[in-house]
């Protein structure tokens, strides 16, 4: 067995915004952060660079937005070591805490980055002390946490990091065996139109080639086609390198491991429902789509119990999804997803509304939104009070009330009920509506008189009150 030094795998861990693809992007010297909607990450990016003495590093970016904390989670778990990234006119946020958090059950050594140095609004120091308020005890402070001050804008300790990762990793002695048996984490998966399923991953061990046999969680295949991170085709990808494979039929749960033994080895996936749900609650209802199986995770994740999801599936629209929208009047909602001609057009035959979005806090807020919607349509709504402050007798021994609006309006046509002391006498419905003797159709304001049925014992000081019952039907693909 031959034991070579590999590449450390580095996760790029922090809070939405302080700058982690920047830095990844200062590093790569590509535009990654400009390309990415909304200028969040929204999946799990594998990649490679050398430093100057011609060391490679292994890069994982993972999302900073709080729906994708499985995936901070997955990040830090994969990783030999993180880099915390903590923005110097921000300090330590809700994420920068759980990826702490992560960082601490994984047992994963990390450098703090404190980004954003060059702007004027830096504050360098404080932002040290709340790191040691959360446990973070930085050199020079009592603790042995490094902390290495950047500008992704001016290039400033960017260096200094690299090294500083290569030192670590020196430490940790991190080796592999190019010539042993073949042990890859999968860091991401799609369904791409033109390709297939393509599963993204980093090796860690042996050397991953085209006609591989390899094998994850009771999945197998034959390796079909490899490609690095920028893209073009690789015959091989040795220990530390990221990878696309070609060749599986069925997607592997991201976090697991691909080998080339068939004994399981353990994995720190998250697996998740692919498959229609067999008992459907009440509540709102979605049929969900996402371009990668991470993204599905991390939106599931966040919509938590909130929202039934009818159907989860990595890829774009298909038939069958409209099939099923339109049986279990679900809407469909796609992240990175698309609908082509004529999925499209059976859509509209249908009558089923495709919603597709690229940044998935907006996905998030209008899922919130019709689920409030749903909500406020299924509970009762009082539109209109009336208190009822005379009484006039009418023909056949029956009785007028004279009621004052104290609230919203009254017509004709409203379903009305009799209350007394927050108790109520019973339903009532409206034959006739007066006011100053002139028959109406709707009072809003001032005094009036009522005559309905059934005649329930009523008197003054009794209030009527107008409302409209819930409705039964989400509100989905109408």
């Amino acid at each position: 067995m031959t034991l070579q030094t590999r590449p450390p795998i580095v996760a790029v861990l922090g809070h939405v915004d302080h700058g982690k693809t920047s830095l990844l992007d200062k590093i790569r010297n590509t535009s990654i952060a400009l390309q990415e909607a909304g200028g969040i990450t929204q999946s799990i990016g594998a990649w490679q660079t050398e430093t100057k003495e011609g060391k490679k590093i292994t890069f994982i970016d993972t999302p900073g937005h709080a729906a994708f904390n499985n995936m901070r989670s997955r990040g830090a778990k994969l990783a030999d070591i993180a880099i915390l990234v903590v923005a110097a006119d921000d300090g330590p946020m809700p994420q920068t805490k759980e990826s702490l958090e992560y960082l601490r059950e994984a047992q994963t050594p990390f450098i703090v980055a404190i980004t954003k140095v060059d702007l004027g609004t830096a504050q360098v120091e404080v932002v040290k002390g709340k790191l040691a308020q959360e446990g973070v005890l930085l050199e020079g402070r009592g603790g042995d946490v490094v902390a290495i001050e950047v500008s992704s804008q001016t290039g400033q300790g960017i260096e200094e990091l690299l090294e500083m990762l290569s030192l670590t990793s020196e430490l940790l002695e991190l080796k592999s065996n190019p010539e042993g048996p073949i042990e890859a984490v999968v860091v991401e998966t799609e369904r791409d139109a033109r390709r297939g399923p393509v599963v993204s991953c980093v090796v860690k061990d042996g050397t991953l080639k085209i006609g591989s046999l390899i094998g994850t969680e009771g999945v197998k295949t034959k390796v079909r086609g490899l490609f690095d991170e920028s893209g073009k085709p690789v015959s091989e990808a040795l220990p530390g390198d990221p990878v696309e494979v070609l060749g599986f039929d069925t997607l592997p749960l991201v976090g697991a491991f691909i080998t080339s033994n068939e004994s399981p080895l353990s994995s720190v996936s998250t697996t998740y429902n692919l498959r229609p749900s067999r008992k459907r609650r009440e509540g709102f209802w979605i049929i969900l789509k996402a371009d990668t199986a991470g993204s599905l995770e991390a939106i599931k994740g966040q919509l938590g119990e909130k929202v039934g999801i009818a159907f989860a599936g990595v890829g774009d629209f298909v038939e069958s999804d409209v099939t099923m929208s339109s049986s279990t009047n679900s809407p469909l909602v796609g992240f990175n997803t698309r609908a082509g001609k004529d999925i499209q057009k059976m859509a509209d035959e249908e009558g089923v509304k495709i919603y597709s979005y690229k940044i998935i806090y907006e996905l998030l807020a209008d899922v919130e939104k019709w689920q409030k919607e749903l909500e406020e349509s299924q509970s009762e709504k009082v539109v209109g009070r009336a208190q009822v402050i005379a009484q006039f007798p009418h023909e056949k021994n029956t009785r007028i009330a004279g009621c004052k609006i104290l609230e919203g309006r009254i017509t004709k046509n409203d379903k009305l009920r009799l209350v007394r002391e927050d108790k109520t006498l019973g339903n009532i419905r409206a034959l006739s509506l007066k006011t100053q003797k002139q028959e109406v159709d709707k009072v809003e304001q001032g005094e009036f008189g009522i005559y309905f049925e059934p005649q329930l014992d009523f008197k003054i000081g009794d209030t009527l009150e107008a409302f409209q019952p819930p409705k039964s039907t989400q509100r989905t693909n109408s």
